[in-house]
């Protein structure tokens, strides 16, 4: 496993897991990478999206969402996969996990040049993620089964066809043995 590598964990809050219609195995895959990663010592980095009260960074069209919402409440990272006290959690304002946050300050600062992606939705901040970390030229793994997407052909069609001609696609378990 390579010493430049970190683990990011995105969107998996409660809120927005709520939206599968079962988010058991998911979060069951990405709890073990989570325990993979620690056991190596490889960084695990958690990506919100969350806005501040009344989400004024958010679009007119967002707010009408974002701004009902109680935000406390929404950036709660589901237990079952929550970070350790002095692990980074990234505050997004889009669907990128690099958009208007201090991501890639915080992987440059850390030497991180490989990032392997974990989260919800596949066809949102992964796939958001997967495109502009490739314009930034990290080396990228997409773990396949520790993403879900309410689509699941959109998840299919990106696993299998879209995202191998970029990036690494591995299930959790291959990549622990790694």
């Amino acid at each position: 496993m390579e010493q430049n590598t970190a683990l990011l964990v995105m969107d998996m809050q409660t809120a927005i897991l709520s939206n599968l219609s079962d988010s058991s195995i998911v979060k069951s895959n990405v709890a073990k990478a989570i325990a993979n990663a620690r056991s190596k010592k490889i960084p695990v980095i958690y990506v919100i999206v969350g806005f501040r009260s009344g989400a004024p960074e958010a679009s007119v069209k967002q707010r009408e969402m974002y701004g009902k919402i109680d935000m406390d409440e929404f950036l709660k990272i589901d237990p079952s996969v929550a970070p350790l006290a002095g692990e980074i959690i990234v505050t997004k304002r889009r669907v990128s996990a690099f958009s208007g946050s201090d991501l890639e300050i915080v992987l440059r600062a850390q030497g991180i040049q490989h990032i392997v992606l974990t989260g919800v939705a596949t066809g949102g901040v992964v796939l958001s993620t997967v495109r502009e970390a490739s314009d930034k030229d990290y080396n990228i793994t997409v773990l396949d089964d520790c993403c879900a997407d309410r689509d699941e052909e959109v998840h299919r069609v990106l696993t299998t066809k879209i995202f191998p001609r970029q990036v690494e696609v591995l299930t959790q378990g291959k990549w622990s043995e790694k």
